[in-house]
């Protein structure tokens, strides 16, 4: 195993975060990647009752790839209240947001290799004063002025089943949609898409497929024009620099085998365009990738699953393979 190990934000601890993180650990203990929770250590122990996990606080980053096929090495940053399993509460709010701070820090100074972060529960944390979107604006805040190689994201990337979808926009209500695109948020995105595919995926010659917003590719202005004034000018720039994509397309013919044959990614132009495809290919095991930033960071393509939480019930496909996906591209990256 390598000297440094990912560092895991532990996500909201209400929810199913401690429970995939502990069963992850249980997959992964033996051939690795190795990973440190960077949390509570009481709720990691929590989440171990009854199973096999043995929970272990280090001292330092430095300790977690020695004690990690041992147990579960937790860098530990105590909450200030007690947690109830499936209860959110903005009270966790305050360490919640220490937690991604600190596994950022450690990814920034070489002290982990890259971040894994279980899923958080925005609500709560806007009841608490925070001020970003998700998991993605933030840490695109914490790494800004860090320089980077290459054009500066953030991109959010799903992937699963062999599909990799990125988001021009991402939280946005359907009706803002529209007025959100532009020629250079779709500029941007695929050209930080194309980088991230070479040096984080081992493709030397990215192929990008574009997503139209409207039914039809816009039926030549028929079904809106946003295939015309927008999406379409923004294909001739991203050829215009060297960025091999398509013209758009339209979304309900571009996710069957078939077509997936022809591309490396798809540029999708709102949320629910981008993760409905990866999720009907494999809803358990799909894996959030942020491009564009000087550090490595996965995230599980799920929500907190509050409804679940404390019951042993969930799933940790989806965790498994974000850390598995964040340490391959932490090797990419090395062998470039």
């Amino acid at each position: 195993m390598k000297s440094a190990a990912l560092a895991v934000s532990l996500g909201d601890p209400a929810g199913i975060g401690p429970e995939i993180t502990v069963k992850a650990w249980q997959a992964l203990r033996e051939a690795g990647p190795a990973f440190m929770v960077v949390g509570d250590y009481d709720a990691v122990c929590a989440a171990s009752a009854g199973g096999s996990a043995i929970v272990r606080r280090i001292g330092a980053p430095e300790e977690a790839v020695r004690v990690f096929p041992d147990a579960v090495p937790v860098l530990d940053v105590p909450l200030q209240s007690r947690v109830v399993a499936g209860q959110p509460s903005a009270s966790y709010a305050g360490p919640v947001i220490r937690w991604i701070e600190t596994a950022v820090g450690l990814a920034l100074s070489g002290a982990a290799t890259g971040v894994i972060t279980p899923p958080i529960a925005k609500a709560p944390l806007y009841e608490a004063g925070f001020a970003f979107p998700g998991h993605t604006e933030f840490l695109a805040k914490l790494c800004a002025g860090v320089a980077h190689d290459g054009p500066r994201g953030p991109v959010m990337m799903l992937a699963a089943g062999g599909l990799r979808t990125v988001l021009v926009t991402v939280h946005e209500a359907m009706v803002d949609v529209p007025a959100k695109l532009s020629i250079e948020a779709i500029v941007t995105t695929g050209v930080v898409t194309a980088q991230a595919l070479r040096r984080d995926f081992g493709i030397e010659q990215p192929r990008l497929a574009l997503a139209a917003l409207n039914p039809h590719a816009g039926e030549g202005g028929a079904l809106g024009r946003e295939e015309i004034v927008i999406i379409g000018p923004a294909a001739r720039a991203l050829r215009d620099l060297g960025v091999d994509c398509s013209d758009p397309r339209p979304a309900d013919t571009l996710f069957h085998p078939e077509a997936r044959a022809g591309y490396d990614a798809v540029v999708c132009m709102y949320h629910d365009q981008a993760l409905i495809p990866v999720k009907m290919l494999d809803f358990w095991g799909g894996v959030n990738v942020t491009l564009g930033l000087p550090i490595v960071r996965a995230s599980p393509d799920h929500g907190a699953a509050f409804d679940i939480a404390g019951r042993g019930l969930a799933r940790a496909d989806s965790m498994i393979a974000a850390i598995r996906s964040a340490a391959a591209i932490v090797e990419a990256r090395a062998r470039r």
